[in-house]
């Protein structure tokens, strides 16, 4: 009898787990090459919480939102919080200007990594990036947390505020 019972509650907390796992949202992936040659990698965040930022150079949303998070990354940065810019623009050299810009222009401790789209070795479960820009909020357990397509809202700045100063 008492097998029975082991064997019928180890189904049920198999099932359990399974019935959990499916609950996680897809797997998130993201390697690549910086704009300044280094390799750059999601799993290398793990515990930390990463705004990701689609954005394009001559997007003037974009200029607005990635001034606001290079002063909130600046900020923050000893938070555990990680900034990772994924520029769309469709080629290489638009890209590469707009690198050269900010690393001349943006006080160092405002720098964050900046990857090319076409650079990216491994971008999963982002979906399909149809507004520019679109911003990604991975919590420290590795989950979405936020999906903004377009400008960030000023409650996704406190919420954000609120995740690294609790």
């Amino acid at each position: 009898m008492s097998l029975l019972l082991c064997l019928t509650l180890n189904s049920l907390l198999s099932f359990h787990a399974t019935a959990q796992q499916a609950k996680v949202s897809p797997k998130l992936a993201l390697s690549g090459i910086d704009y300044l040659g280094r390799k750059i990698d999601l799993r290398d965040y793990a515990g930390k919480t990463v705004l990701i930022s689609f954005y394009s150079g001559g997007c003037t949303v974009c200029a607005r939102d990635l001034k606001l998070m290079r002063e909130f990354f600046r900020d923050n940065a000893a938070k555990n919080f990680v900034l990772i810019g994924i520029n769309i623009d469709k080629t290489k050299a638009d890209f590469e200007m707009y690198a050269k810009i900010v690393a001349a222009s943006v006080p160092k401790n405002q720098q964050f990594p900046l990857i090319w789209r076409g650079s990216t070795e491994t971008l999963e479960g982002f979906g399909n990036i149809s507004s520019d820009p679109s911003h990604f909020v991975i919590s420290a357990n590795g989950q979405i947390s936020l999906k903004r397509e377009g400008t960030f809202k000023s409650e996704d700045w406190d919420n954000l505020w609120e995740v690294l100063h609790p």
